[in-house]
């Protein structure tokens, strides 16, 4: 068996275990990041330029491939900024989800391979609890419970994301609670996923409803799950979210299922022809 390079390897691997798309690798830190091919960095993308500029000509590329239009740049820029947010927030409630433990990664520690669904990380430093094993490790900092835990967490999530948000926001034409409001989107809306994946999904509702129960800035909004009644009167669990993604524009009459705009007949039907959750 492979030797844990820090103390969140093994939550990384049932990630991509149960999320095959997304392949998470380490680097120790000091090692490089990978460049070149189609990687690029978290922090070179929080520059702006050219490097967003590519990185965003593949959303364009695949409005236009799956669409047959184009779609606006603001919204093509909210479209890239979810599919790395989406994967990104997941580097940190995954481990905290499945072990505890809450990695510090600034954006000089991350790299993605869009392309190929492939991250690479550096682990500088992480959070645990109390009698957690890894508290022996290096880089890890003790906190006294599960709410310092929860603070590390949006902590840790606020400092990666904050240069992004600055980065896309003005292409996106938004800025401060309009964003952080689609950075809570993402943070629940990840981890939910996986955690039907895994087989735990009121497990999830309940962590996250802890996580980010609103007034948790600089994140905008609450976890907002609610229940549905179903056919039977049975609970059916969605969601709304805080921020929009801008996908009726493409095609108005196809919303997203945890979209405010979308009625609760409609959910309620989505929902029991998928399967709850």
């Amino acid at each position: 068996m492979p030797v844990p390079l820090s103390a969140v390897t093994d939550a990384y691997a049932r990630l991509t275990e149960v999320l095959p798309g997304l392949a998470v690798t380490e680097r120790a830190p000091s090692e490089p990041l990978p460049r070149g091919g189609g990687w690029v960095t978290a922090a070179t993308l929080a520059a702006g330029g050219p490097a967003l500029d590519a990185y965003l000509g593949l959303d364009d590329a695949q409005v236009l491939r799956d669409h047959g239009t184009r779609a606006r740049p603001d919204v093509v820029a909210g479209f890239g900024l979810h599919r790395y947010a989406w994967t990104a927030c997941l580097l940190f409630t995954a481990p905290w989800f499945l072990h505890r433990r809450v990695p510090r990664l600034p954006v000089a520690d991350v790299a993605l391979d869009r392309t190929a669904g492939r991250v690479a990380v550096r682990i500088p430093s992480f959070a645990c609890l109390r009698g957690d094993p890894a508290a022996a490790l290096p880089g890890a900092r003790v906190v006294a419970g599960e709410e310092a835990l929860r603070t590390e967490l949006r902590a840790a999530v606020a400092e990666h994301l904050e240069p992004l948000l600055g980065a896309f926001g003005p292409r996106m034409r938004r800025r401060g609670r309009a964003l952080w409001g689609l950075a809570t989107d993402e943070v629940v809306e990840g981890l939910w996923y996986v955690a039907r994946l895994l087989g735990e999904p009121e497990r999830a509702r309940h962590e996250l409803e802890s996580l980010l129960p609103g007034a948790t800035g600089p994140f905008a909004g609450s976890a907002a799950f609610r229940d549905l009644a179903g056919p039977d009167g049975e609970p059916l669990t969605t969601r709304d979210r805080v921020g929009c993604c801008m996908y009726y524009t493409l095609r108005p009459d196809d919303t997203c299922a945890t979209c405010p705009r979308t009625r609760d007949a409609d959910r309620a039907a989505r929902l029991t022809a998928t399967g709850p959750g």
